[in-house]
């Protein structure tokens, strides 16, 4: 079984939407929807969901290419 509990932070919102890339260390400040966004890309990548992994790159790509360019590209 694949241990995601990590991912399970705090339910309260912190208000913080920083993410980092995980290969340059490079980071952007994102809205709640898309750090929601950015977040289920990596949760259907460790469950090895392709197709919804895709789906939620697509709709992040297209929300904020900006960052899309920094965190996932």
């Amino acid at each position: 079984m694949l241990d995601l509990s990590y991912m399970v932070l705090d339910m309260t919102d912190n208000k913080d939407y920083t993410r980092r890339n995980r290969f340059n260390g490079k980071s952007v400040e994102l809205t709640k929807e898309e750090s929601e966004i950015h977040d289920k890309v990596f949760y259907h990548e460790a469950l090895e969901q392709w197709d919804e992994m895709l789906k939620a790159k697509d709709k992040f790509s297209r929300l904020n290419p900006k960052a899309y360019m920094v965190l996932l590209d």
